[in-house]
């Protein structure tokens, strides 16, 4: 997460990335066990509306290549003010109830959809409309999460709980798809999303069960930057919106790790969001010519890489270290975009390629975010965590509708393959950030803390 040297060193001994005992108090976290529950449900029906509104648009509406990544770009746009909520949020101590707040405003909203098509007839600005909202709460929601979660869980256990909640994304990527897709071609799209809004329900009723676990808004940081003197000084006494504000941008400039963690994520998030979901399922629709039935069934075995990835992400970092994991990851990631852009011919062919760039993904994406959300949740003080958290969405996730409108802009001119191959050539670029950092030489979370705040 830093872009030069640091004080970690570089020969530090290999240990394992997660203590022996740390699955078996996770079972012992009735807090995270009712967490992990509700996010477990969630992730399922999230897969169904990541499959459902691209359908509506492209087969419902007959959208454009250029309008299918509008869509995706207006979910993501309110992540551009991430910065101001997370700063917000830092200074409201009842995480709890703001997350509540966000899972029943993301299911009010996609209720809407189905009441739209009953009543009336959905158009392509309606559309728009339910994925900024949705965009919206899920904003607020991940922004607060990395407080909760710290909250939560201990220090030790973070990759093992971070395993834990990947695991659960992973299998509603293996089965989510699939689902999604019969419910779709039984139920309608639209109808279909009312199981989506049910998850978001059912993930409330879980985080309403929690105990209290939000943060004190005392002493924000021991380790803010040396750079950041004002910032320093201002956590010894109430701070305005403004001063919260700048230093949570202090601490996302100043900390080695985070900082060059940022560009990297940033860097894979832009590329490949040029190749959105969305502009995946019109290139499997209308290029490829598969039913949605095929396609869910398709990103569903695809997905299993997810799976496989979450099981051995601990494993991996316990060999290569959690930092060369994270390095490895960012190249495994992007790359098998390529392998999609290739798929064509026969339809064993067709869905045996797209469905193993799905499977390389996600072993990618497991392997990177574990070991990387670690990292930063190590990193982070307590009292910053929203501040921090909502600064860096801003610019790693504010990047996506850019990149999803460029990307939708390239599809159009130069075709859907060559966005796929841009998107895996430049994604994999992304390591550079992380090669010129000590993220490969971060072998535990404990080694982290030498180097976590000090100066570049």
């Amino acid at each position: 997460m830093m872009s030069e040297a640091s004080a970690i060193p570089a020969t530090a001994a290999p240990a394992p990335a997660v203590p022996a005992d740390a699955a078996a108090s996770l079972r012992r976290n009735r807090g995270f066990m009712l967490f992990w529950a509700g996010q477990s449900v969630s992730q399922f029906g999230d897969q169904i509306t990541a499959l459902a509104l691209p359908l509506i648009a492209v087969a419902r509406l007959h959208a454009s290549t250029f309008a299918v990544s509008v869509l995706t770009a207006v979910s993501w746009m309110p992540a551009l003010f991430g910065a101001a909520a997370g700063t917000w949020m830092d200074r409201n101590p009842n995480k709890r109830a703001l997350m509540l707040g966000a899972d029943l405003g993301r299911a009010a909203v996609l209720v809407s959809l189905p009441a739209v098509v009953l009543f009336g007839h959905v158009t392509l600005l309606q559309l728009y409309l339910v994925a900024l909202l949705v965009g919206i709460f899920s904003m607020v929601f991940n922004t607060t999460h990395s407080a909760f979660f710290a909250r939560l869980v201990p220090r030790e256990s973070y990759i093992a709980a971070n395993s834990r909640l990947s695991a659960s994304q992973s299998a509603a990527y293996v089965a989510g798809p699939a689902m999604g897709g019969a419910l779709i071609q039984a139920l309608s799209a639209p109808v279909a999303v009312l199981a989506d809004a049910g998850s978001f329900l059912t993930s409330a009723a879980f985080i309403w069960r929690i105990r209290s676990a939000d943060p004190t808004p005392d002493a924000a940081t021991d380790a803010v930057p040396d750079e950041a003197p004002d910032a320093r000084a201002e956590e010894k006494t109430p701070r305005s919106f403004r001063g919260e504000l700048k230093q949570g941008w202090a601490f996302v400039t100043y900390d080695p790790v985070v900082r060059a963690s940022l560009a990297g994520t940033t860097t894979i998030n832009f590329f490949t969001f040029l190749a959105g979901t969305g502009l995946v399922v019109l290139f499997a629709t209308r290029t490829l010519g598969l039913s949605a039935g095929t396609i869910g069934a398709t990103l569903g075995v695809g997905a299993t890489g997810s799976l496989v990835g979450a099981l051995v992400a601990s494993r991996v970092a316990a060999r290569l270290g959690v930092g060369r994991t994270v390095a490895v990851g960012a190249v495994l990631f992007p790359a098998p975009f390529a392998l999609a852009a290739l798929a064509g011919g026969p339809i064993v062919l067709r869905v045996g390629l797209i469905g193993a760039a799905e499977f390389f993904i996600g072993l990618g994406v497991m392997l990177f975010d574990i070991n990387q959300n670690a990292i930063l949740t190590a990193a982070v003080p307590d009292g910053m965590r929203s501040r921090v958290s909502g600064v860096y969405s801003s610019v790693n996730y504010g990047v996506r509708p850019l990149a999803a409108l460029i990307g939708g802009l390239l599809a159009a001119h130069a075709g859907l393959r060559a966005t796929f191959l841009t998107a895996a050539v430049g994604g994999s670029l992304s390591v550079l950030w992380f090669l010129a950092s000590p993220i490969p030489r971060i072998t535990t979370l404990d080694a982290l803390g030498a180097a976590s705040t000090r100066t570049p």
